[in-house]
């Protein structure tokens, strides 16, 4: 069956979908078949649009999950959730793949990563009270500690994309200089530029967070996203005092399934008991359904897709270096997610908004992500290798008028 992408400045891209994509997530769901849904990503912009900007894949979820939501509808299995099978399952899962079997009472259910997130700064600071983050970052750290009465302190990324342990002790210096409870909010894998942080690295912020008093909460939804060549450390690992957000949901696209994990290092114990019982009451019973069966049975799902994210992200860099050499460009360590430096390319503005605006393409604008953004776009490359192609040439489309 021929399916095709809409006309791009007088190119029609059309390709094949058949068996030969079965193996890979990524490969398999049809243009037709995206455009028919209706979440945020196929319907902020009008149908010309390719939509690149936000984290949700382009794939059918594994027949794990789906098989286990089917079953409980089935069964009218709509109550409230129970039990602690998705800190066991996630636990397992854990073991499996980073070595790190945590108990599972170390573990209580939140709505989601961002929720537990402020939930976790409430146990450690107080009103008023400072959060380091590294920008450019996932952009919803400024708004939710914010609103969460913290200020942010910035120690932003060195110019390869990785910490500048300089920068980021001057700031654990100043965040504690008032004499109140600091904290920091590190992204691990990193949003948006895809760098997983290695053991050194992680050991090195432990080490500085244990001489200034900072205690460390940790983003780690992207975990089970790290492909061959680079290595995953749970922060926990090297950290007592630390505590971290998991989910399942970035890795098999469950973000409409609400459930997440605050997970607490043997040191921040007393933290967890803290935490009121109604934080987990906004969990969601289909979401830790659906978690819970990523977990346990969706593993073969996930390796498919890795496969597929490491073609990806080979491809957006041979099709950059051919046809935008301009743009940089580091292929992700992790995520799925690419952040490219637009600065160079004959474009006059916000490039996400020239390239939304001449090329019908949709990308997360660098400025949103904060200090160091500007001039960059980040780009969602969980689609079809047809797709990643639509997207440069109407990229180069832009550039080339």
């Amino acid at each position: 069956m021929s399916e095709s992408w809409p006309e791009v400045c007088g190119l029609t891209l059309t390709f094949e979908w058949d068996d030969r994509f079965m193996g890979n997530p990524l490969a398999s769901v049809s243009p037709q078949r995206l455009r028919a849904r209706t979440s945020v990503k196929w319907r902020t912009y009008p149908e010309e649009v390719l939509p690149m900007f936000v984290a949700e894949m382009d794939v059918d979820i594994a027949d794990p999950i789906r098989e286990a939501l089917i079953a409980a509808v089935n069964l009218s299995d709509t109550g409230y959730p129970f039990g602690d099978g998705y800190a066991r399952a996630l636990s397992d899962f854990a073991a499996s793949r980073w070595d790190w079997p945590f108990e599972p009472a170390h573990a209580t259910p939140v709505a989601d990563v961002m929720h537990g997130v402020v939930e976790a700064l409430r146990l450690v600071t107080g009103r008023g009270d400072a959060v380091v983050v590294n920008p450019p970052v996932y952009f919803p750290f400024f708004g939710f500690v914010e609103d969460a009465g913290r200020h942010i302190v910035e120690a932003p990324l060195g110019a390869d994309g990785r910490i500048d342990f300089t920068v980021l002790e001057a700031a654990f210096r100043h965040a504690a200089s008032a004499g109140s409870r600091a904290a920091y909010l590190l992204c691990s894998p990193h949003n948006p530029t895809g760098v997983v942080h290695t053991r050194a690295e992680l050991e090195r912020i432990a080490q500085l967070a244990q001489r200034y008093v900072v205690r460390v909460v940790v983003d780690e939804i992207h975990a089970p996203l790290v492909p061959a060549g680079a290595t995953f450390v749970p922060y926990l690992t090297v950290d007592p005092r630390g505590i971290s957000l998991m989910s399942a949901s970035k890795a098999w696209n469950l973000a409409g399934l609400k459930a997440a994990l605050m997970i607490a290092g043997l040191e921040a114990l007393d933290d967890l008991r803290r935490v009121p019982e109604e934080v987990a009451h906004g969990t969601s019973h289909f979401g830790t359904i659906a978690h819970t069966a990523a977990l346990r049975r969706g593993g073969e799902w996930l390796d498919e897709l890795l496969a597929g994210l490491d073609g990806n992200r080979r491809l957006l860099g041979e099709l950059l270096a051919l046809d935008l050499p301009e743009v940089g460009y580091r292929a992700p360590e992790g995520t799925y997610l690419a952040w490219l430096d637009c600065r160079a390319l004959p474009i006059d503005g916000e490039p996400a908004d020239v390239f939304l605006d001449r090329g019908q393409v949709a990308f997360a604008p660098g400025k949103i992500f904060g200090t160091g953004g500007a001039g960059h776009v980040r780009i969602n490359i969980a689609a079809s290798p047809e797709s990643i192609a639509d997207g440069v040439a109407r990229m180069v489309a832009t550039v080339r008028v």
